[in-house]
C-alpha cells in the first residue's frame, strides 16, 4: 500500500517530466500514479499536490530563486527543481510544519539526487521556511 512518502516521490517524478519538457504530462498523471500503485487517498493526495504546484508554480519558482545562494535557477538539475518545488508549495501553501516538509524533502532527494543534494535542498527549504515564518 502506498504511503505519502510514495505519493511525495510519484509527485517528484511528475513535476521532473515536467521540467524535461513534457507539457502534456497532466493528461497522464493519472496512468502514471496507477502504475506506481499510488491509488485511492493517495492519488487524490498526490494530484492535489502536483495540481497545487502547477497553479502556483511562479510563486514557488520565486521563493525558491529568492533563496538560491550564488546558484542559478535555471542551472539547478531537475530532479533537485522538482523537489524543491513540490516542498515549497508544501512550506507556502499546506498545513504541514515546515519542519516535517523539508526532512521529507532530504529523504526523497537521497532517493534521486547526488550526494551533495540533501544538504542544498535543506539549507534552500529552511531558508524559505524562515522568510514564510518572518512575513
Amino acid at each position: 500500500m502506498a504511503t505519502r512518502h510514495h505519493a511525495r516521490m510519484a509527485v517528484v517524478s511528475l513535476l521532473y517530466a515536467y521540467d524535461l519538457g513534457n507539457g502534456s504530462i497532466a493528461e497522464h498523471s493519472d496512468e502514471i500514479l496507477e502504475e506506481k500503485k499510488i491509488r485511492n487517498k493517495q492519488k487524490d493526495f498526490a494530484l492535489g499536490l502536483f495540481d497545487g504546484v502547477m497553479q502556483n508554480l511562479g510563486a514557488c519558482d520565486a521563493a525558491i530563486i529568492k533563496h538560491l545562494k550564488d546558484w542559478d535557477f535555471e542551472r539547478l538539475g531537475s530532479i533537485e527543481r522538482a523537489t524543491l518545488r513540490l516542498a515549497t508549495y508544501e512550506i507556502l501553501f499546506g498545513e504541514l510544519d515546515s519542519a516535517v516538509v523539508i526532512n521529507e524533502a532530504v529523504e526523497i532527494i537521497k532517493a534521486f539526487g547526488t550526494e551533495q543534494s540533501p544538504k542544498f535542498i535543506n539549507g534552500v527549504l529552511d531558508a524559505i521556511s524562515k522568510d514564510k515564518e518572518v512575513a
